[in-house]
């Protein structure tokens, strides 16, 4: 993590105005895809934000409730990687499927020192996968990188230590973590994972091709279910071996064509909402 080739800064244009959004209604199916800026009836774009749930009668921003304030049905809207088109597949039992939220640390936020990231729905996707993983009495598991190097901004007693603000309440395990591997961690996430008798995990975090990538790798060899939350990861421009710069959106195509069908089964945060 600390290691990481940081690539030179450079400048990106705004937002692709075309990134959509998934409507996901109280049947829990996705209803529709529709562009992120478009507004909706009855819904200002002031409140069409990613991972929030709104009521769309008198749109009014709903929190994590399972229904508006007048009883109308409440959708939840989901950022999309417009990046892949990713196949829906067959989702296993959710309820034996922990939650892992890897790295979600105030350090990321920081370009400066690490450079352009893609993926700006990565926080509102990760909120999203933790409410309803509380809401449905899942296992969660909230995972911290402590860099053994005191210049790192990982470094335990930093700021950039502490986790996201998106990163609330209490976990069923907090595990810290020095290297890549949320498996070789204190304490040990596979033995937890056996103890409950969990089938696997969903991950989710930063960053998509370094600790999300290297923990779906361990645990689909130690025979656990990974299912890999894309949209819920992002990672940041790299410099190959050669000085050419990898885009961040590039290497987290590369991670999920490594990982589907390998070591785990690639979805989005939208599929796994309406499992």
């Amino acid at each position: 993590m600390d290691k990481i080739g940081r690539a030179p800064r450079r400048t990106r244009g705004a937002p692709d105005s075309r990134s959509l959004v998934a409507l996901v209604g109280p049947s829990c199916k996705p209803a529709r895809l529709v562009p992120f800026t478009e507004t909706l009836p009855g819904l200002s774009e002031a409140i069409a934000r990613p991972g929030r749930l709104v009521d769309t009668e008198t749109a009014v921003v709903a929190g994590d409730v399972a229904a508006g304030p007048s009883g109308s049905p409440v959708l939840r809207l989901v950022a999309q990687d417009d990046g892949m088109d990713l196949h829906r597949v067959d989702l296993p039992d959710l309820s034996r499927i922990a939650l892992l939220v890897v790295d979600m640390q105030r350090a990321f936020d920081d370009a400066g020192y690490w450079g352009p990231r893609d993926n700006p729905g990565c926080e509102d996707n990760v909120a999203a996968l933790l409410g309803a993983w509380r809401a449905a009495g899942r296992q969660v598991v909230f995972v911290r990188h402590d860099s053994t190097d005191p210049a790192s901004p990982l470094f335990p007693g930093h700021p950039g230590n502490e986790f996201k603000a998106v990163v609330t309440g209490r976990p069923d395990l907090l595990l810290t973590k020095t290297v890549n591997s949320c498996f070789h961690g204190t304490p040990d996430l596979h033995a937890w994972l056996l103890a409950r008798e969990l089938d696997g995990l969903v991950v989710c975090g930063i960053t998509t091709n370094h600790c999300c990538e290297t923990t779906a790798r361990v645990g689909g060899n130690l025979g656990h279910r990974v299912l890999f939350a894309l949209d819920a990861t992002h990672t940041f421009d790299r410099a190959g071996p050669d000085g050419a710069v990898v885009t961040a959106d590039h290497l987290a195509r590369i991670t999920a064509t490594n990982l589907h069908g390998e070591f785990a089964t690639v979805v989005s945060t939208a599929h796994l909402l309406a499992g």
